[in-house]
């Protein structure tokens, strides 16, 4: 499409960045998943029986949970890890959850409930739940996940073979309610895009967050950097940022599967896509200082990656915009469209093929792949929009301060039987 009428020095430029910024990544994304193939996706199979494994916390905060919280703890208590101790902290919910709890904890001893009665967020409820543990070693869950019966021992073999600066090892959530349009472009999702981010960052040495559905942590590292964060709206991507300026490294377990449940309904996922780009946000804003420390230089290319893709997002707005208004026929448009699509979505299929191709050793993703040709025509679109709404809230956020609370998300309209 001509752009010479499009009267906006550096107009050209910016529409030629808003194509090959996402055509670069796409093929940085599948290099860097194919080089974490090569190199690192190659640990034998951990001999179970042949370590004395050490006592693990599991810690689970609820908030409203009343429908998932006993088919957690089912699979908790079932788990054959052989030294573990369970607690659950209920964050001042205002359903059935408090009651719940309380049953659980008169029938099985071996559970420990911490009730507050008022919402004072997630990383307030985890801090709490870190005092409270005996363990060295914390495995952090949501309330509605299923942990794998193997996912506890490849976390916490990591700690005992890679060294005491480990502070974390982040899991492979896996989506369980596989039966709507929009669980199904999760599952890719999370199974490709997700995944081929997670394998890159580790190649690079150092990644944007651990996953808050299932991530296990050293408790010497946490204390080291304070804890969470009580006024980050994502605990996950602020603990992770706090130990990776400490020199605390975090490592990604695939094998490590937790099976989980998402939104199936588009209010569900925009506010809790919402949620996820403010929280990004929010760390970029408090830790911009790491562009100045050149010991932090490992983790500078992390950093800016979320800068340029939140700009990305408001050049792609207003690109749109500006040709829509300016282009001198629908056919001029269109034709614009057409080419940038086209290679785009090109580019987003083969990255999604490879990576659920590598996923599938560990799920049986690759019949989902028909489900991701909706991918890049609904959730760039749907993403975009998410990170610029998210903008000025995490602006107010840092302003405003306090305790970040949390409300019930989403749990989807099915449950899928374990």
């Amino acid at each position: 499409m001509n752009m010479q009428h499009v009267l906006i020095p550096g107009f050209e430029k910016l529409a030629s960045f808003v194509f090959w910024y996402p055509f670069i990544m796409s093929l940085f994304w599948i290099a860097g998943t194919l080089i974490y193939i090569r190199y690192r996706d190659r640990d034998p199979k951990v001999d179970f029986s042949a370590v004395d494994w050490p006592l693990v916390s599991f810690l689970v905060p609820c908030y409203n949970e009343e429908e998932t919280i006993e088919e957690t703890l089912k699979h908790l208590l079932a788990l054959d890890y052989p030294s573990k101790e369970i607690i659950l902290i209920n964050d001042g919910s205002t359903d059935g959850t408090a009651d719940i709890l309380k049953e659980i904890s008169r029938n099985h001893p071996e559970v420990r409930v911490i009730q507050l009665y008022e919402n004072k967020g997630k990383a307030n409820a985890l801090h709490l739940g870190a005092h409270a543990s005996k363990a060295e070693f914390l495995i952090c869950l949501d309330s509605d996940a299923i942990l794998d019966q193997d996912a506890p021992y490849y976390l916490i073999h990591h700690f005992l073979h890679k060294g005491e600066r480990l502070g974390a090892v982040t899991g492979n959530p896996r989506i369980r309610n596989r039966n709507t349009l929009l669980s199904r472009i999760q599952l890719v999702e999370y199974s490709s895009i997700i995944g081929s981010i997670k394998r890159t960052q580790r190649i690079l040495g150092k990644v944007m967050t651990v996953s808050g559905v299932v991530v296990a942590f050293r408790k010497k590292a946490l204390v080291d950097v304070g804890l969470w964060d009580r006024d980050m709206i994502t605990e996950d991507i602020a603990v992770s940022w706090k130990l990776q300026q400490r020199f605390w490294d975090i490592r990604y377990e695939p094998r490590a599967l937790c099976w989980m449940l998402v939104p199936e309904t588009l209010k569900g996922i925009w506010k809790q896509r919402v949620r996820w780009a403010q929280g990004g946000q929010e760390v970029m804003l408090r830790h911009w200082k790491v562009l100045l420390k050149w010991k932090q230089r490992r983790i500078w290319i992390v950093y800016l990656e979320q800068w340029i893709s939140t700009f990305w997002s408001f050049a792609w707005l207003f690109v749109t915009l500006m040709l829509l208004v300016t282009a001198s026929s629908p056919q001029d448009m269109l034709f614009w469209f057409t080419f940038t699509s086209f290679s785009l979505v090109f580019m987003s299929l083969i990255q999604l093929f490879i990576a659920l191709k590598i996923d599938s050793k560990y799920d049986n993703v690759k019949r989902y792949y028909v489900w991701a040709a909706w991918y890049p025509a609904l959730y760039w679109i749907v993403n975009t929009v998410v990170v610029i709404s998210a903008f000025p809230r995490a602006i107010r956020s840092r302003v405003k301060g306090g305790y970040a609370t949390w409300s019930s998300p989403d749990r989807g309209l099915t449950k899928s039987k374990s």
